[in-house]
């Protein structure tokens, strides 16, 4: 597993691509297991800081509950739609799996402002983007991994 930082060290371009990919809208998707097993999707913010992918939940939620039981997670970034006749122009999207590690209670930049929960770092197991060929004819994707390193393979 690596931290986000880590991986910046590792891919510093494609890194940045992912984080341009991520911060391109404020809502993201995150993946977690219920207590029997099966997957549940949310919504939720997060964000890059201090070479550290961090996201949060609120007192009580499920997603919360999810993590703290199972840290593991895949969380995508906000998607746009290809929009047609004009695909090349689609940046594609990202996704990050790993798992979450308890990083404190929620914590705000306005003294003013109460905020409760919890905020979780991530470990993560593997960075990926699709996206289209300069053509617009294939598929892309590429993926790290702590292990593996980046490789990418294409699609019809």
């Amino acid at each position: 597993m690596a931290t986000w930082s880590d991986f910046q060290q590792a891919e510093p371009e494609f890194a940045a691509r992912v984080q341009r990919l991520f911060d391109a809208g404020r809502h993201k998707t995150i993946a977690t297991l219920r207590a029997d097993g099966s997957p549940r999707i949310s919504g939720i913010e997060c964000e890059f800081e201090g070479g550290e992918l961090r996201f949060g939940s609120m007192t009580g939620s499920r997603k919360g509950a999810d993590l703290t039981r199972n840290p593991r997670f895949a969380l995508h970034g906000p998607t746009f739609h290809p929009v047609a006749g004009k695909e090349r122009e689609w940046p594609g999207e990202a996704k990050i799996t790993g798992r979450a590690i308890a990083a404190g209670p929620v914590v705000t930049d306005d003294p003013a402002e109460t905020a409760e929960g919890e905020t979780f770092t991530a470990d993560i197991d593997e960075v990926v983007i699709t996206h289209l060929d300069d053509a617009a004819t294939m598929l892309v994707v590429e993926w790290w991994t702590p292990a593996g390193g980046l490789r990418h393979v294409e699609r019809a």
